[in-house]
């Protein structure tokens, strides 16, 4: 089953069991796929949603550092309960050891021996596992290996 179907399948029960917090991040991921659709003049991929899924994720994130920092615990568990419910869409993260076999078979792969290929080596994984990987911890994996 496609992203978007089971978006819109969860959509749907979450209207008929009157869940208002999931209705309205589902609302919301609806939104921006049709806007991403429109803008794209096409349908959707699964890998574009979920990089949209990944974009509202880390909204998401940067909203609840700024609430704990303003104090606003209320605001703040508002967005980590939106976070758990986009969490439910993304593909599953790479662990630390899944990362720095990715890391090694990159650095393999690509011959790279020192800090000035990190970028070629940062891409590559990003790539190969696009939506599964945070670009700050595959950075921080590539110095470590490099280094």
């Amino acid at each position: 089953m496609s992203l978007t179907t089971r978006i819109e399948q969860d959509y749907i029960a979450a209207y008929k069991a009157k869940d208002a917090l999931r209705l309205g991040v589902l609302r919301l991921l609806k939104t921006a796929a049709k806007n991403l659709q429109v803008e794209l003049m096409r349908p959707v991929t699964d890998d574009e949603l979920a990089g949209v899924i990944q974009k509202q994720a880390k909204q998401r994130q940067d909203s609840i550092e700024q609430f704990t920092a303003a104090n606003r615990l209320d605001l703040a568990g508002k967005e980590a309960a939106e976070l758990a419910i986009l969490k439910d869409y993304l593909p599953e993260p790479l662990s630390e050891e899944e990362l720095k076999t990715a890391v090694e078979e990159a650095v393999a792969r690509l011959g790279v021996t020192n800090m000035s290929g990190m970028g070629k080596v940062i891409q590559s994984v990003m790539g190969d596992y696009k939506g599964r990987v945070d670009g700050k911890a595959v950075s921080a994996a590539v110095k470590a290996r490099l280094s």
